[in-house]
C-alpha cells in the first residue's frame, strides 16, 4: 500500500489494497497516518458490498447511525444511501446531502473522525464527472489566521446544532426533507466544541468552525461571534486551502472530519443519476466519551489506541 498525493493542500490516491479484504491492524493504523497527513484520501478500483463497507469503515471507529434516519438500509443503518434515483415513486436515499459547506457531526458530542463513501453511479456528461465534492484544509486555515485572533480566540468555544443545517436544506427548492421531530431534536441538541482543536493524529491545531452547524462563540457578545464567525467562514475557504475530488464509479473516499470541511457540489440534473454509500466514523478512538470532544481531558491516552503525532511534518507512529 502506497500513498500517492495529489500535490495540492489536500489529497492522496492510495494504491495497493483492496478493500473488500479485511485490514491488517499495521494497515488500518497507515490508513490513519495518511488521513491526518493528506486529510482527503481516495481507493480507486473498488468492488464493495454495502457490508463490506460498513466493515472496512468500522475499522477505525464506531459507525453513526444518522438521527434523520432517511437513505438508511434497515438491515445495516450504518450505512447511508445517497442518490437522486426514484424508483417506483420512492427515493432510493437522501437526494441533497452535504450540498453547502460544513462538518459532519460537529453538532454530536462525539465528534466524526472521519467520512467514507463508496462511487456506485456517478454521472457524467461530455466525459466529466458531475457532483464533486470539495474540501478546505483545516490546518492551513488555522495557521493563515491573524496571531492576534488566534490569541482572542484560545480556549474559546463554539455551539453547533445539527438543526441549522437541517433547517437550510429544508428551505431550498424541491427539498424533500421533512421538519425533525421533537425526539430527533433531543436526540441531538446543540453542543460545544472548541474553535481550535488539537488534531489527535497529526499534534497540531486546526480551525473547528463551519456555516452548516456554527450558530455562536459562546464566549462573547452575540453580535461581535456574528461578525468573527463570517470572517472565520469566508477565510476557510480561500483558494489555497481548497481541493475538488473527481467521482468515478468504483472510488472509495474517506477524508478526516477534524482537519477538513467539505461540500457536496449539486451540478447535475435529476435525469443524470447518482448512487453512492456513506458510512460516518466517530472519534471515538481519539476522545473519550461524555464529554464534548476537544474539551481539556477528553484526549485519549496517547492519542488514541495507536499513538501517533507529528514529526517535522510528517506523520509518523510512535
Amino acid at each position: 500500500m502506497q500513498a500517492i498525493p495529489t500535490g495540492q493542500s489536500l489529497g492522496a490516491s492510495i494504491e495497493g489494497i483492496d478493500l473488500a479484504q479485511a485490514l491488517t491492524p499495521a494497515e488500518r493504523d497507515q490508513i490513519i497516518r495518511y488521513a491526518g497527513q493528506h486529510g482527503v484520501l481516495t481507493f480507486p478500483d473498488q468492488r464493495l458490498t454495502p457490508r463490506q463497507l460498513r466493515d472496512f469503515a468500522a475499522n477505525f471507529g464506531e459507525l453513526e447511525v444518522n438521527v434523520a434516519t432517511m437513505g438508511q438500509q434497515n438491515a445495516l443503518p450504518e450505512v447511508m444511501t445517497l442518490s437522486n434515483i426514484i424508483e417506483d415513486g420512492k427515493p432510493l436515499g437522501l437526494s441533497d446531502a452535504g450540498q453547502s459547506w460544513h462538518t459532519d457531526m460537529a453538532y454530536s458530542s462525539m465528534i466524526a473522525f472521519a467520512n467514507i463513501l463508496y462511487g456506485i453511479e456517478i454521472p457524467m456528461r461530455d466525459g466529466q464527472p458531475l457532483g464533486n465534492t470539495e474540501f478546505c484544509n483545516m490546518h492551513a486555515a488555522y495557521e493563515g489566521l491573524p496571531a492576534e485572533l488566534k490569541t482572542k480566540l484560545e480556549g474559546m468555544t463554539i455551539t453547533h446544532d445539527f438543526n441549522k443545517f437541517w433547517e437550510m436544506m429544508r428551505t431550498r427548492e424541491g427539498s424533500t426533507r421533512k421538519p425533525l421531530t421533537e425526539e430527533q431534536r433531543r436526540a441531538k441538541p446543540p453542543v460545544a466544541h472548541p474553535v481550535f482543536l488539537t488534531h489527535p493524529i497529526t499534534g497540531r491545531k486546526v480551525l473547528y468552525a463551519n456555516p452548516g452547524y456554527a450558530m455562536r462563540i459562546n464566549e462573547m457578545p452575540e453580535d461581535e461571534s456574528a461578525r468573527i464567525l463570517d470572517f472565520l467562514f469566508e477565510h476557510q475557504l480561500k483558494p489555497a486551502y481548497r481541493y475538488a475530488f473527481r467521482w468515478q464509479v468504483g472510488s472509495v473516499l474517506m477524508w478526516d472530519n477534524m482537519g477538513t470541511i467539505h461540500n457536496a457540489v449539486a451540478d447535475y440534473r435529476p435525469d443524470e443519476r447518482r448512487l453512492i454509500k456513506r458510512c460516518q466514523v466517530a472519534a471515538t478512538r481519539f476522545f473519550e466519551e461524555g464529554a464534548p470532544a476537544g474539551m481539556p481531558g477528553t484526549y485519549k491516552q496517547g492519542m488514541g489506541a495507536a499513538a501517533f503525532n507529528s514529526v517535522n511534518g510528517a506523520v509518523v507512529a510512535q
